[in-house]
């Protein structure tokens, strides 16, 4: 069970200070590791970080051996109530540069206020004073936290950006592309063959929902299980197979949903208008992001998703 922080005795304050500098030291390690081959000016920043931490936890030891000799009882954050659990992001991998930057500020800032509470539970001078000296140091930590970005040269903020956008298009812009296509383009032999089989709007949505659906799930997992991100940089599978499923049920359901209209003719009409903006949007996220001709590749995308529409259409008139 938890402590309460007014029921520490001042040994259990300073082991406790202890446990706080080793801790936030190791993390900044982890974020200095994880941060290094994509971004080492940032990394660099947090073995700085890290160096300090262990200085701090230096100095605390000394001063503990001197009050109170040489075994530090085991004191954890968790094992006292009124800090705040963190979320061990500094475990993933690829791991976020933004991410990394907001947890360093918020741990900065939840030590200092440690500290400048811990001052008021201790009577021994030196203590004290040494508290008060950390106090102001993670002080000035929670600025060189919040301001790494700042202290970045232009030429490396460009390069850390250009790593950051390259990481978002292999995270997030590959997989939710290839979803909705896929999405877009798989679905409309379905949709439309039952449209044009049945004539009935209401068994077209069924069918196009079925199908969405389903290619989604699909999808989702395939991209899920292709690889684990570790060696490709591809990000967590889960939610890269998340964004892919999403993007292929979303994909399938925009012209899926016209034929909630109950006249055929009309939610036919509307579909093929949203197919239509469906392949454009598709073809401007190819052109944006994949550096493909806008031209380019909105043909291939128009004849891929016409040929797939004129399958249905033949199919469903047979």
């Amino acid at each position: 069970m938890a402590k309460n922080f007014k029921d520490l005795t001042e040994q259990e304050i300073l082991a406790l200070a202890i446990s706080l500098e080793e801790e936030d030291g190791r993390i900044s390690g982890d974020f200095a590791e994880g941060l290094r081959v994509s971004y080492p000016a940032t990394a660099t920043m947090f073995d700085e970080m890290q160096a300090e931490e262990s200085q701090h936890r230096s100095w605390l030891i000394e001063t503990y051996r001197q009050r109170f000799g040489e075994h530090i009882p085991l004191v954890r954050r968790q094992d006292v109530k009124g800090f705040v659990e963190r979320r061990p992001v500094w475990l993933y991998r690829p791991l976020g540069v933004k991410a990394a930057r907001r947890v360093a500020a918020m741990m900065e800032s939840e030590t200092r206020q440690f500290y400048v509470r811990a001052i008021t539970k201790v009577s021994d001078a030196s203590v004290r004073k040494l508290l008060g000296d950390l106090a102001e140091i993670e002080m000035k930590h929670i600025a060189t936290a919040g301001a790494m970005e700042e202290r970045l040269t232009a030429d490396t903020k460009q390069q850390e950006e250009d790593v950051a956008r390259r990481l978002f298009v292999l995270q997030i812009v590959q997989p939710g592309l290839a979803g909705l296509m896929d999405g877009s383009v798989s679905t409309l032999a379905p949709v439309f063959a039952a449209a044009f089989a049945t004539r009935n709007s209401w068994d077209a949505f069924l069918v196009g929902m079925a199908a969405s659906v389903g290619a989604g799930i699909s999808m989702g997992f395939a991209e899920a299980l292709s690889d684990d991100g570790s060696l490709t940089g591809r990000g967590h599978p889960w939610v890269r197979g998340a964004v892919c499923g999403l993007m292929t049920t979303a994909g399938g359901i925009g012209h899926t949903m016209p034929y909630l209209i109950p006249d055929f003719r009309v939610a036919t009409t509307v579909a093929v208008v949203i197919v239509a903006i469906e392949l454009a949007i598709i073809s401007y996220v190819r052109h944006r992001y994949m550096d493909t001709p806008f031209l380019s590749a909105a043909m291939q995308v128009m004849v891929g998703g016409a040929l797939v529409f004129l399958t249905g259409i033949l199919i469903g008139s047979a």
